[in-house]
């Protein structure tokens, strides 16, 4: 049990690193705060190594328990690239059902508790949808076990702590009217692996016994709460567009520029093709160069066009450094119009985000 618990734990750090290459980080920026609880169902524990009177007594006995609940809080900070970091704070409950050994069982009475905290860290994606965004994370920290009034025979009130580790498959659903605002799915597996050993009067004589490893599978539900959430494309209403011309047709050569998500800063993948058009236009008979900045539709067409502009300003500026000269270039925006990639309104497409450097 403690090497499958070992493994679940192992794959759930190395899955974000897998896939970050694959899906977009959706960016938790800045502080943000969480609350959660839900069902949680804890594994049978052995009970093991006993002694009774100061002698010591063969045999295990497994302890089972009833479905409880669980209460988790967190703050934490999110680095705006998917990743995000937390402490967190929890509290799980079960009330005790019975002992058993050996094909005979005897109801048991009383609780166990944990309680205490985990250092996670946590991997946000981005899945193309805006209503849903996956994550998984990982956590260790300490936990707290208290056994309360359990069982008549042993009457057990004595708590002990213990490492432990989690793993946390998520899902969060942003609550459009307020911003920052997400509702939460998760399960959560919890293992504790220190040894302990508890001692009771019991009803008759002194029991001691050891115990190690205990394992809980919860389902919750929360809010997460983020101070201060990128701020979203849309800032204002949509005016009405006026007449553009299109590109010029039947260019003799093209070459494509693209940037990040709402940004006009240029990569160093940029800039070398800004530097190839540059270098090109020298040795060709090349009259005008045209620069064609766009966008894709995740925001308002007001904003994009303001988007487009600075992004073919940017790379008319590194042409000019590269040695075009400035009389030579032609430059327009035309937003979220001339799409490369068809797509619907409130689209991230990477393939729309783009500057088209153009040979006349």
């Amino acid at each position: 049990m403690q090497f499958r618990a070992a493994l679940f734990v192992a794959t759930m750090l190395a899955v974000p690193l897998a896939l970050a290459g694959r899906a977009a980080a959706q960016p938790v920026s800045g502080p943000y705060v969480s609350l959660g609880g839900g069902l949680d169902m804890k594994s049978a524990v052995t009970l093991k190594n006993f002694n009774v009177r100061g002698l010591n007594v063969p045999g295990d006995l497994k302890a089972v328990y009833k479905n409880g609940y669980d209460l988790n809080a967190a703050i934490g900070y999110g680095f705006n690239n998917g990743w995000r970091v937390e402490l967190e704070g929890d509290y799980i409950r079960n009330a005790a059902d019975k002992l058993k050994e050996s094909g005979f069982a005897i109801s048991a009475s009383g609780n166990e508790s944990q309680y205490g905290g985990f250092l996670n860290a946590i991997y946000d994606f981005d899945i193309g949808l805006p209503w849903l965004y996956p994550y998984l994370g990982a956590g260790i920290g300490w936990q707290q076990a208290q056994y309360n009034n359990f069982n008549a025979a042993l009457k057990i009130n004595e708590g002990h702590g213990s490492f432990a580790y989690q793993g946390i498959v998520g899902l969060s659903f942003p609550i459009a009217p307020v911003r920052g605002l997400s509702a939460t799915v998760e399960y959560r597996f919890i293992g504790l692996t220190a040894a302990r050993r508890y001692h009771s009067t019991g009803a008759f004589f002194p029991v001691s016994f050891r115990q190690q490893g205990e394992y809980n599978n919860q389902i919750n539900i929360g809010l997460r709460y983020e101070f201060s959430p990128p701020a979203p494309p849309v800032m204002a209403p949509t005016p009405a567009a006026a007449p553009m011309a299109a590109p010029a047709p039947a260019p003799t050569k093209t070459y494509l520029v693209f940037f990040d998500w709402d940004k006009y800063d240029l990569t160093q993948r940029a800039m070398q093709i800004i530097a190839q058009a540059a270098s090109d236009s020298h040795t060709q008979n090349v009259t005008t160069l045209e620069v064609n900045g766009y966008t894709d539709t995740s925001g308002t067409a007001d904003y994009n066009m303001g988007l487009s502009i600075k992004r073919a300003k940017a790379v008319a500026a590194q042409l000019v450094a590269d040695g075009v000269p400035a009389s030579e270039i032609e430059m327009h925006g035309y937003g979220e119009t001339h799409l490369l990639v068809p797509t619907g309104t409130g689209v991230r497409e990477p393939q729309n985000r783009r500057v088209e450097i153009i040979f006349h």
